[in-house]
């Protein structure tokens, strides 16, 4: 594959060094490591390997990926080792995709308590959905839901939302039937967006009981119960944004949209333009505007644009893809056997992708980019270790 002109880890390494000095203390240790690892993926300093073609004799270096889950280089196998992990999980009914947006207020506030808040997304998204496929006048079933989490809008902004990827019906309460939604139509989005309001302005009330809420600048009046009860006011009287698009075209749809959802990072390298004097311009799309006139390109300080990206670092430990349900990790596979059993559908036998036959993982195939032929590795050319200044020596006392 052709590199791209322009990658993230260009901006990095031109303007990171300066804009982490202008910025000392200001960056937390989660994002000074995103940093590091982008500038530093597929370059001499993580080491990688000389390697010869087979046939024609050229000799090619590749070198190692940092395998960041900001990174935008390093995502393609990732998706694509858990593609194929999801493959023998999908059944042969249609699949919607429900998007829970937070609205602009409760998003300012989930950038200082991103773990909190975006584990509430997570956990009320999918009450919401198993409530209602459970209320008999809507569905009557226990249903599954894959929940994808994005922070960004099109133009890095901070837009926290989760992406749903739901089959369209579940199995009946006793176990017996597999019931299905009306085609075409999963459940009322105005009934999801109540819901979800209701039950996350009550979840975000008992975390501020309890102490879980950070408040700082502007907010930081908002750590008084009474002033935080009274801003959520407007917050009930409002429309939260459900949105639930028409179900996809067969399993092998689900599965090309999951690849490109699942791993996206905040902006991919193909999205970048220029980077120049006036700074670095990028492609984002415009929602509010129809037609080609939703195209447009933006340019941004490189200050900016890193402040941008890194908006949407996720808390260490943080999972950006869950699963609920029937398809919940616990009993994934109990309920899915019986969910092929109801539908008449023969189990999905997975095939051999990363290991061998003796369980150790396959080495990776590098393939040469002259004559197509396999090449192998020459040399193993070891990280290079960064140059750290000497400790600095106590004065006396």
């Amino acid at each position: 594959m052709q590199r791209p002109a322009l990658e993230v880890a260009d901006i990095f390494r031109a303007h990171g060094a300066a804009w982490r000095q202008s910025l000392q203390g200001h960056l937390s240790l989660n994002q000074l490591k995103v940093m590091s690892a982008i500038e530093q993926c597929r370059s001499a300093a993580l080491g990688g390997h000389v390697l010869r073609c087979t046939t024609c004799e050229q000799t090619e270096i590749s070198y190692n990926s940092c395998r960041n889950r900001h990174c935008p280089k390093c995502q393609a196998m990732a998706a694509k080792r858990w593609l194929e992990a999801r493959q023998t999980e999908l059944l042969p009914v249609d699949y919607y995709h429900v998007v829970f947006t937070l609205p602009e207020p409760i998003s300012a506030l989930a950038y200082t308590n991103k773990a909190v808040i975006y584990r509430m997304l997570f956990e009320v998204a999918a009450e919401t959905l198993r409530t209602i496929a459970a209320d008999p006048k809507h569905l009557g079933a226990r249903i599954g839901a894959t929940l994808v989490l994005h922070t960004w809008g099109s133009a890095l902004t901070h837009h926290p939302h989760v992406h749903g990827i739901v089959p369209g019906g579940g199995l009946s309460f006793d176990g017996e039937r597999w019931v299905a939604c009306k085609p075409g139509f999963f459940l009322s989005v105005r009934v999801l967006s109540r819901l979800f309001r209701r039950r996350f302005l009550e979840e975000l009330l008992k975390a501020h009981h309890l102490g879980q809420l950070q408040f700082f600048g502007d907010y930081v009046p908002l750590s008084d119960a009474t002033a935080f009860a009274d801003w959520l006011v407007p917050l009930t009287q409002c429309e939260w944004v459900v949105y639930a698009k028409r179900p996809f075209a067969g399993p092998a749809a689900v599965l090309a949209y999951l690849s490109r959802y699942t791993h996206r990072v905040a902006i991919s390298n193909s999205r970048l333009i220029a980077m120049d004097e006036r700074g670095v311009s990028f492609k984002w799309k415009d929602y509010r505007a129809q037609g080609k006139t939703r195209h447009k390109s933006m340019t941004l300080g490189a200050g900016e644009f890193m402040r941008r990206f890194l908006l949407h670092v996720l808390p260490s430990g943080f999972h950006r893809i869950r699963h609920y349900g029937l398809i919940a990790n616990g009993g994934r596979r109990e309920n899915l056997a019986r969910a092929r059993e109801l539908l008449h559908v023969a189990p999905i036998t997975k095939t051999p992708d990363d290991t061998g036959a003796t369980g150790e993982p396959v080495q990776p195939t590098f393939v040469c980019p002259h004559c197509g032929t396999a090449m192998r590795i020459i040399e193993v050319l070891p990280r290079i270790q960064p140059v750290r200044a000497p400790p600095r020596l106590r004065g006396p006392p």
